[in-house]
């Protein structure tokens, strides 16, 4: 496994180029500068060359500044970009398979939304799970009821791997998620719809390095 790309997961972006008030890349670019160390490719509704660009475009970015670029779900854009793993949902290849396509080197991620989704994913063997929603967000409302930073805490006495909290997370509610022992923060609306992408991460990423979750992923 590449371990600097394990740590870097401490502070993840996950893109949606629909939120932005900036030009996508520009958004990518500025999150990066201010301290956002993984971007998570997730972009619906792209024709497989349109997805394979603008993945292109995202892997040489985020080789600037020593990041990790994920791909969500598509394996085949994954490898061929190059990037540093993919991303699992509900709806995508078994676990086992992505595993033998992408070989031990790179990430493999997986969603997780409770407990019994968390340990399954761990037993598939993931390198990190997304665990959410924390708090409301827009995109799971009337879907998926927010699990709350306090079974965070739970999981990380059950499980071995990273847990990168994610949903609903900004400035003003990130210290109960990392102060949950979270080892890491995943963000959407916080970072792409801001009017000041750089200064919105820089905010969150202060808030990581005062709780020690950035000196905690390096540990590993």
């Amino acid at each position: 496994m590449n371990k600097q790309a394990l740590q870097n997961l401490f502070f993840m972006l996950i893109t949606d180029r629909n939120l932005c008030k900036h030009s996508f890349f520009d958004t990518i670019r500025l999150a990066l500068e201010g301290g956002v160390k993984t971007v998570q490719l997730r972009e619906k509704g792209l024709s497989t060359k349109e997805l394979y660009f603008l993945a292109y475009k995202a892997r040489k970015i985020t080789f600037d500044f020593h990041a990790n670029l994920i791909v969500n779900d598509r394996v085949d854009v994954a490898l061929a970009v190059d990037a540093d793993g993919v991303h699992l949902g509900w709806q995508s290849i078994p676990p086992d398979i992505a595993r033998r396509l992408i070989g031990h080197e790179k990430l493999m991620g997986i969603s997780a939304h409770n407990r019994q989704e968390a340990l399954q994913a761990q037993l598939h063997g993931a390198d990190y799970i997304t665990f959410g929603p924390v708090f409301d967000t827009p995109s799971k409302s009337g879907i998926l009821e927010p699990t709350g930073p306090a079974e965070i805490q739970k999981l990380k006495k059950e499980l071995n791997l990273p847990v990168i909290a994610l949903g609903g997370i900004h400035r003003k509610n990130v210290d109960s998620v990392l102060k949950a022992r979270a080892d890491g923060i995943a963000v959407i609306s916080s970072i792409m719809y801001a009017d000041a992408p750089e200064e919105a991460a820089r905010r969150l990423y202060e808030k990581i390095v005062k709780y020690g979750a950035k000196s905690k992923m390096a540990d590993l």
